[in-house]
């Protein structure tokens, strides 16, 4: 699938709506809302946290907490959104239309931290070099105490 990155919102919903249609699923006004929280909100999500928020900016709509997971599930599938995972604590999401960034997570408020760094990435493709490897993707997790717990 084409990397959804830098595309304005109608044609992301463009998209959307071929996936639905491919996956024989009807379009909603409850899984557009889904999907336009997520695109007009950088943050990370739970899908509790997401559903509590589009039932907030839709209280028109009558949207379930079954149809934020699925449609989030089905975003995931087809690398339209990314997670991160907290085991038991389950996942945070967050639209895949960003910029290749990697995380630092704390691991006691689960903040996340979003980061770049090109030494890195060059280090990572070198590594995948020297081991004949052809490199198509990662995911780079650092996990820790942020600022905020140290200090408590």
């Amino acid at each position: 699938m084409q990397s959804i990155e830098n595309l304005s919102y109608e044609e992301l919903l463009e998209r959307f709506k071929a996936l639905l249609k491919r996956n024989n699923l009807k379009y909603t006004m409850q899984r557009e809302a889904i999907l336009k929280t997520l695109y007009d909100h950088p943050d990370h999500f739970t899908p509790e946290n997401l559903y509590v928020l589009v039932k907030k900016n839709y209280p028109e709509l009558n949207t379930g907490i079954t149809t934020v997971y699925r449609t989030l599930n089905l975003l995931e599938d087809n690398h339209i959104a990314t997670s991160i995972s907290f085991g038991s604590a389950g996942k945070k999401f967050e639209l895949g239309n960003k910029p290749h960034h990697d995380h630092l997570i704390c691991e006691q408020c689960g903040d996340i931290v979003e980061f770049e760094n090109q030494e890195i990435e060059k280090l990572q493709e070198n590594i995948a070099k020297m081991h004949d490897f052809k490199l198509t993707n990662h995911l780079m997790q650092l996990y820790g105490i942020c600022k905020k717990c140290q200090l408590k």
